[in-house]
């Protein structure tokens, strides 16, 4: 099973950061076999380096949300500062502005002006850069599904934005956020994307089409990004679940862990991640009727049904701080019949003398790391190689070995 593709949306609030919170909180989140945490963050300050070092300790890997507002962000120039610092203490996902698709996001003149997604990209394009500079891997903030200014058009007008603009670095390691609610609609809504769904255009579904605005959201939206970069990117998923329906989360639970359930196939490995909504909230808080842990202290039936779920599959169970794994990045080299290929090791050598990954061909060694990234094609390491990988609890990333080899350090780089 692939837990470290489960993860959950912490409070919807910057206040809970302190010691104790996290020994409140921390076992909770390894019962639950959490790989990732995603966490409001501040601007005018860093969260605690203790309680992210102890995150990281556990395998449970923080994706920071800046959630500031594009009418009025903050000083990119003093933020900065605060990304070096993060990269340095091992972070390195951050996601930057959220549902920038909606028209409450912006202030109603702005919103009514012309080229939005341009004007959103004069905002996102410095950040996006700024983070990549600090050794941060920005995730492109997630769309509101449908949305006053419908998602897909959005993303698809974005990316082509960025590539006109010559942002191609960024555009080799952005990842791709996604609302990924089911909306009340079974997991398989929208199953294969616009391939199997032509008839669903921007803001019409006809009778008997369906489309992005449920789990399946991935499916169009990697299509997407296929149509505009010719290749496939990471996404990650927030959003999901819902509390009150146990049954529905276990099963969004199991699909991202690797699962396919009743015909329906499990999550694809450009999948990186999702986050379910929400692990608590405050008292008084309008989410703390969605919260796994309530305010009031007892749990929602979601959570025993999760570690339920986990005692019957022994691979779930999250490593304890005793079986931490022995390498922490491996990079898995491509072998030929004919022998071993110069280029990737030429390509990575800068990378190689700064960042002294373990490198080497044997797929018991890579099973050992925390992080793999497999350099070699489908033809070379099936994707059955990358899902056993995963099942042991490995981050995986593939990247083809024709890539040019700047491209082949900075994607590296970004998971130093």
């Amino acid at each position: 099973m692939n837990m470290n593709r489960i993860g959950f949306h912490y409070f919807p609030d910057c206040q809970h950061y302190q010691q104790s919170d996290l020994d409140a909180w921390l076992p909770r989140l390894k019962d639950l076999g959490a790989g990732w945490l995603v966490l409001d963050t501040p601007v005018a300050r860093a969260l605690p380096e203790n309680f992210l070092q102890r995150l990281l300790e556990a395998d449970i890997e923080p994706i920071l949300r800046c959630q500031f507002s594009p009418v009025s962000p903050p000083s990119l120039e003093e933020f900065s500062l605060l990304l070096g610092v993060y990269a340095r203490w091992g972070i390195k996902y951050i996601v930057l502005f959220d549902r920038p698709n909606l028209r409450r996001t912006w202030s109603g003149a702005s919103w009514a002006q012309s080229d939005l997604v341009e004007r959103f990209l004069d905002l996102f394009l410095p950040w996006g850069e700024a983070c990549s500079k600090a050794g941060l891997t920005p995730i492109f903030p997630p769309l509101e599904p449908g949305g006053d200014y419908w998602d897909t058009s959005f993303l698809k007008a974005a990316l082509e934005g960025m590539s006109r603009r010559g942002h191609q670095s960024l555009l080799d390691t952005l990842v791709v956020g996604a609302y990924a609610w089911a909306n009340d609609q079974p997991l398989d809504y929208g199953i294969g994307g616009p391939e199997r769904w032509p008839g669903a255009q921007p803001y019409i579904t006809p009778t008997g089409e369906q489309d992005q605005r449920g789990f399946r959201i991935f499916d169009w939206y990697q299509a997407i990004i296929e149509s505009v970069l010719l290749e496939s990117r990471l996404i990650f998923l927030f959003g999901l679940g819902n509390p009150g329906d146990s049954e529905g989360t276990l099963q969004i639970a199991r699909l991202l862990a690797g699962e396919e359930i009743e015909g329906v196939a499990a999550t694809p490995d450009a999948v990186l991640g999702g986050a379910f909504w929400l692990l608590s909230a405050p008292e008084g808080s309008e989410h703390a009727p969605r919260a796994w842990y309530p305010p009031n202290g007892e749990a929602a039936p979601v959570v025993e049904a999760m570690l339920q779920w986990q005692a019957s599959n022994p691979k779930n169970a999250s490593p304890t701080p005793g079986e931490s794994r022995p390498i922490s990045h491996y990079v898995l080299l491509p072998t030929y019949d004919w022998g071993i290929p110069d280029y990737p090791l030429d390509a990575l050598r800068p990378y190689i003398k700064s960042h002294k990954p373990t490198l080497g061909f044997s797929l018991e060694e890579a099973a050992k790391a925390r992080r793999v990234t497999v350099i070699g094609s489908e033809g070379v390491y099936p994707e059955e190689v990358l899902r056993q990988l995963r099942s042991n609890g490995c981050i995986v990333e593939r990247i083809d070995a024709t890539a040019d080899g700047t491209t082949l350090a900075s994607r590296l780089t970004r998971l130093s």
